[in-house]
This record gives C-alpha cells, structure tokens and sequence, in this order.
C-alpha cells in the first residue's frame, strides 16, 4: 500500500514539473535557449507587485495550463520585472540587467508589455494585456512569428 501511494505521489509530482513554465530572467541564457531550441522569445515587462494590469495577464494568460503547456514547447519565456515593494526587491545585477532591456525593448516604459523576439534578439511584434482567452492570445503571439 505504501509503494502505491508513493507512485501516485511521484506521478502528481511528475506531472506538476512537466507543466511548470521555465521563466528565464537572463536575456543571454533565453537567446541561448532560443537558439539551440529555434524558438521565438517573449519578453515580459511587468510590474508584478503594483500594476493591476499585469497582475491579470499573469494570472488569465501566463498561469493557464493551457498558455503554459503551449510555451514550454513553443517559446521561451523572459520575464523583465520592476517590483517596487521591497520585500520583491530583486538583486542589483537582475535589476540594473532589467533596465538595460527596458532601454532596449521598452523605451516608452509601458506595463505590461510583451516583446516577441527571434532567437536573435529581433523585434517581431509587440502586445499587451488584453481580456481574451489564452488561446487568442497564443494566436496572437504566433501571428508575429514568420
């Protein structure tokens, strides 16, 4: 009795793991990954403690089973957050590193904004948040993608 609850909890466990989306916060690892995958980027400019709108895409789009399902083999997902709480304060260098891509990618300093990339760090198109459905919106992803 006790193997079979223990297989169970391996197999949930398992499954939990499979489904995780990979955030990258490092702009080199994601075109890296990019590459070696032939995979688009999407970067995410968030303000994940204070902008509301951020906040619901994270939670209709980017949490979904479906949205995460389809970005783990799709996509690699880069993540540019700017809490402003201090208890989410990230560390100097993942900071200083945001706002290097911020002045690359985000120059008018919109949140959310979503960046589609190639694995070269080529601007492929651009979105926000919008109430739609994860699959809309995974369209609308694609849409910039050649």
């Amino acid at each position: 009795m006790k193997r079979i609850i223990a297989v169970v909890v391996l197999m949930i466990v398992g499954v939990n793991t499979a489904s995780a989306q990979e955030w990258q916060t490092d702009f080199a690892v994601a075109k890296e990954i990019a590459t070696k995958e032939s995979k688009p980027i999407i970067l995410v400019f968030q303000g994940s403690d204070w902008c509301g709108p951020c906040i619901k895409l994270d939670r209709e789009i980017w949490s979904t089973d479906t949205f995460k399902a389809y970005a783990n083999e799709n996509y690699v997902m880069l993540k540019a957050d700017f809490p402003k709480r201090k208890k989410n304060a990230l560390s100097e260098a993942q900071t200083k590193a945001n706002a290097q891509l911020a002045e690359i990618y985000n120059k008018q300093g919109f949140f959310p904004f979503v960046v589609v990339l190639d694995s070269n760090g080529k601007v492929l198109g651009e979105n926000s948040y919008k109430k739609t459905t994860p699959e809309n919106y995974i369209k609308e992803l694609n849409a910039f993608i050649k």
